[in-house]
């Protein structure tokens, strides 16, 4: 089961100016008005930490105020060594490719992704698991907790190009401008901090690589140990469905990318009773209902998401997996 660090979970009680106990006891005015099951080796189970966070969202009246707050209370420090690593690196960069690939250290439950292909350069936040109620305010926290920590952490100004998420706007759009200090786009197709890369050029504070590098190994050593879904089909979906929006990979180009052949990828598959074909599917149905059901996006948009160039085409597939028409399977959802 997916886990988040309960350094997450303190964040956003103290940003609600509640304790959280360690025997999961929450404590607002001296009195206890929740419980969490205690934390296991620092961390919470994914719905334990989402419902609190939609427990505490639902009791304060102001979103965007909380939010500010949770960004303030979040800090590098907080975080043990990967928080240690990004403020060493040598530059910016350095401090978010070491977000990529060790923030399943503190969560399973999403992944940053350094996206340099254009200009902007962009750092994405994407979802690992099932929907839930409160993911957009999640992501909303997250990418406002990371700007803090990023303008925190490097050596002059950081200017962002903009913020973007995929969800719609709960409140004024000014408020997010204002907070961020920049645009922010709401509907958007994903969510992520856009920047000009010359920005990930900049030297941080505190750059270090000698000590970088110790702290690195230890993270290394940290997320060898983690368990993983060991299954061949849960290592492909991880590929496929952030690269869906460039078109459907081949299979001998994923499993290229993944260290084996095509034939080794197709037998491994067979073991676990699937094809590349099946998997396949399994990512896009699962991105486009995520995307129906949460963010404004047009139905022609999803269809280039998920990898089909038609959106006629799209209907009819996603028609055949669900039962139902996008355009249906949508109205089952409240505007956000």
């Amino acid at each position: 089961m997916p886990s988040v660090t309960n350094v997450f979970a303190r964040a956003m009680a103290q940003a609600a100016g509640m304790t959280l106990r360690d025997d999961g006891a929450l404590v607002s005015g001296g009195v206890v008005v929740r419980r969490l099951p205690q934390p296991t080796d620092g961390r919470l189970a994914d719905t334990d930490y989402f419902d609190l966070l939609d427990w505490i969202r639902l009791q304060h009246e102001d979103e965007v105020e909380l939010l500010e707050a949770y960004a303030k209370m979040i800090r590098t420090d907080d975080i043990g060594v990967l928080g240690l690593s990004m403020k060493t690196a040598p530059t910016l960069r350095s401090s978010l490719e070491r977000v990529e690939r060790y923030w399943r250290v503190v969560t399973d439950t999403a992944v940053y992704r350094l996206d340099e292909s254009g200009d902007p350069a962009c750092l994405l936040f994407e979802a690992r698991t099932g929907h839930h109620p409160v993911l957009d305010f999640r992501n909303e926290g997250a990418l406002a907790g990371s700007v803090r920590n990023m303008r925190q952490i490097v050596e002059g100004e950081l200017v962002l190009e903009y913020v973007s998420f995929r969800h719609a706007c709960r409140s004024d759009p000014d408020r997010y401008a204002a907070h961020f200090g920049c645009p922010v786009h709401f509907g958007a197709d994903r969510n992520a901090i856009a920047l000009r890369p010359a920005m990930l050029d900049l030297p941080n504070r505190l750059g270090d690589a000698a000590v970088s590098d110790f702290l690195t190994a230890h993270l290394e050593t940290e997320i060898g140990s983690l368990k993983d879904d060991p299954s061949i089909r849960a290592a492909l979906l991880r590929r496929l469905t952030p690269a869906l929006s460039n078109g459907v990979p081949q299979a001998a180009e994923v499993a290229r990318d993944m260290g084996m052949s095509e034939r080794t990828l197709y037998r491994r598959l067979g073991e676990e009773g699937l094809t590349f074909r099946d998997v396949l599917i399994e990512a896009q149905s699962s991105l486009a209902q995520e995307l129906l059901r949460d963010s404004t996006s047009s139905i022609a948009e999803i269809a280039f998401v998920t990898g089909f160039s038609e959106q006629s085409t799209f209907s009819r597939a996603f028609k055949r997996w669900v039962g139902q028409t996008p355009a249906q399977f949508r109205q089952q959802f409240p505007e956000r």
